[in-house]
């Protein structure tokens, strides 16, 4: 089976939780960004001008950062246009037109300071910088309707097919952190033009096809149709995984299917944090072996998360199960969504899935050698060195509508629910509630008849369906709930949130014997800074939950009662419990209010 992708064009956020994300995102969080870009030489780079004793040299993947914002801009521009923001936009083009060369290459460090190794060093990121610049421009061309930016990433793609595919002249034959094959794929997509699924073809093809166990980091382990696992870096891999299904969906290439069935079960069975997050190493910023996800010391890239969910939303493309949908829904309300700040301003690059700030202390105190115990930090920035998980997350929020329906000629799926108005194929598709935040959900059809396949989540264990207010019964087939609409009619799905205590298989050590708490679609922490500061010593006790709402952080909070227990002396059977009341909040929201400590797995007595 497979279907077609509603994307955000066609798709309105108008009320509720993404619209007001989305609305913070356009006012504040891409201003933000530019101005941080600015702040750090990164815009001012395109002019090709800098020069030694100059401030802020340009790195080499400063193309990249620059690009996603860019692309940003478009999502932002098709469903609203924005001058001020259009005309930075233009204005980098510009630069782009002057700076490239006569053969249409463009990368800015490459050409300012290393023009001898232009395609000979596979780290050197050019493939990555070119494919976020060709994304960028399609996105802008189709928001906006100015064909330069996209005739000058047009050149530029023939370039690198005529040195990578047709003369065989690079000193490698795909990149070292993929990117690229996923903007060829849209832009064979946006054309028609089969030379780029070609390329893309051949950039995922080649990979691996020496056999060189040494680049696991950079998935060239193994030629992707052999790979069954995921490996290495967990942004590039995700995005070569993402690449894989494209094409096994495109070509309808059985082996690269077979593939990415293998290594999405491998993530969402024994590599994945309750968050979504994956990469649970800084070392390499890789996946590590099977149920190797400690939490104190959690990499957890922003874009790690966000890449697995692309991976998700193609591989739900080809069959019509929930667990991708699940999976999707899973990072954009944890493991995506923790990565910016409530205010909008300021992002992680890794995403702790604990903070204990004595232990810290202890072992960074430590005699021992602690050079390779790496701790994520406690506080969002507002820019990185490596920058490049800022503009992915205001791209991503600006085109969220892209993961809410997937269709066929008879049933619209319904993946994701978020207040909204869709067209598809002359219909339109309503959907009114307060979700995530209340289990209510209203989907209206008007302008036809189809089938609807709603999603039950996985964490949903009682649910009901109605039409036009009666109650109605409705097959259910791998998560999908299905009912026929007529012309007019309203669907209703009520979905009972509970509060729920969730187990770790015991084979990921550093949750055996504690639980997480979860509710709806959001996985909860405990803060120090709602819960008397330490929180080692605290357990939960029984099952009683109360629901309440946070007022500071505007999001709701969990009541359990629980007991802080203190042993006198380093080993003793005498132990004081103090009882008190627990709060927990979403796990999106934590780090807000100044640096304190925080645990999703806490012990339940």
């Amino acid at each position: 089976m497979s279907n077609k992708m509603l994307t955000y064009e066609n798709i309105d956020i108008t009320g509720g939780f993404w619209k007001a994300r989305q609305d913070l995102n356009r006012k504040t969080t891409i201003w933000n960004v530019y101005k941080r870009f600015c702040d750090t030489g990164r815009f001012a780079a395109f002019k090709m001008n800098w020069k030694e004793g100059m401030p802020n040299k340009p790195h080499y993947f400063w193309d990249s950062d620059v690009a996603k914002w860019l692309e940003s801009v478009a999502y932002l521009t098709m469903k609203g246009r924005e001058p001020e923001l259009e005309a930075i936009v233009d204005e980098v083009v510009d630069d782009i037109e002057r700076g490239r060369m006569e053969n249409g290459y463009f990368n800015i460090y490459h050409q300012l300071f290393e023009p001898d190794n232009i395609f000979k060093k596979r780290q050197q990121h050019e493939l990555y910088c070119a494919g976020h610049l060709i994304e960028a421009a399609i996105a802008y061309d189709y928001a906006t309707g100015k064909g330069k930016f996209l005739s000058l990433m047009k050149e530029y793609a023939r370039h690198i097919k005529t040195v990578f595919m047709d003369e065989r002249t690079a000193a490698f034959d795909t990149p070292g952190h993929e990117e690229i094959e996923l903007a060829l794929v849209k832009l064979y997509d946006y054309t028609g033009e089969k030379e780029w699924l070609e390329l893309a073809r051949f950039f995922v093809d080649m990979r691996g096809s020496q056999n060189k166990m040494n680049e696991i980091n950079i998935q060239s382990h193994l030629p992707p149709r052999e790979q069954r696992s995921a490996e290495g870096h967990a942004v590039r891999a995700s995005y070569l995984y993402s690449a894989m299904a494209d094409l096994a969906l495109r070509c309808e290439d059985s082996g690269l299917k077979e593939a990415c069935d293998a290594i999405f079960e491998d993530i969402i069975t024994s590599k994945m944090y309750i968050t979504g997050s994956v990469g649970s190493t800084k070392n390499g910023e890789s996946f590590e072996d099977s149920f190797r996800l400690p939490n104190d010391t959690a990499y957890a890239e922003t874009c790690a998360a966000l890449a697995l969910a692309l991976f998700a939303r193609r591989m739900e493309r080809m069959d019509a199960d929930s667990r991708y949908a699940d999976t999707i829904e899973r990072v954009i309300y944890n493991g995506f969504l923790s990565g910016v700040s409530l205010d909008g301003k300021s992002f992680f690059y890794e995403n702790a899935q604990e903070i204990d700030l004595e232990n810290r202390k202890i072992v960074r105190a430590s005699l021992h050698d602690n050079r390779n115990i790496h701790f994520p930090i406690t506080q969002r920035l507002e820019v990185f060195g490596c920058s490049c998980c800022p503009p992915n997350v205001t791209r991503f929020i600006a085109s969220i509508g892209d993961f809410v329906y997937n269709y066929t000629d008879d049933t619209i799926y319904v993946n994701q629910y978020m207040e909204s108005t869709a067209k598809i194929d002359g219909l339109t598709i309503t959907q009114t509630t307060e979700y995530p935040y209340d289990g209510r959900i209203s989907v209206k059809l008007t302008g036809g008849a189809r089938r609807l396949a709603l999603r039950i989540p996985g964490w949903c264990r009682v649910y009901t369906i109605g039409k036009n207010g009666a109650s109605v019964s409705a097959p259910v087939e791998k998560g999908y709930a299905y009912v026929d609409a007529a012309d007019g009619d309203e669907i209703t799905l009520e979905l009972r949130i509970t509060v729920r205590r969730v187990k770790a298989d015991s084979r990921v050590r550093a949750n055996r014997g504690m639980i997480a708490v979860t509710y709806g679609p959001f996985v909860m922490c405990m803060e120090g800074v709602d819960n008397g500061g330490s929180l080692g010593n605290v357990k939960l006790v029984g099952r009683n939950a109360t629901v309440t709402w946070d007022e500071q952080l505007n999001v709701p909070a969990i009541l359990c009662p629980a007991v802080r227990e203190t042993v006198e002396g380093l080993y003793s059977d005498s132990v004081v419990t103090e009882p008190f009341t627990a709060k927990l909040i979403p796990y999106f929201a934590f780090a807000n209010r100044g640096e304190t400590d925080m645990r999703i797995w806490i012990e339940n007595i």
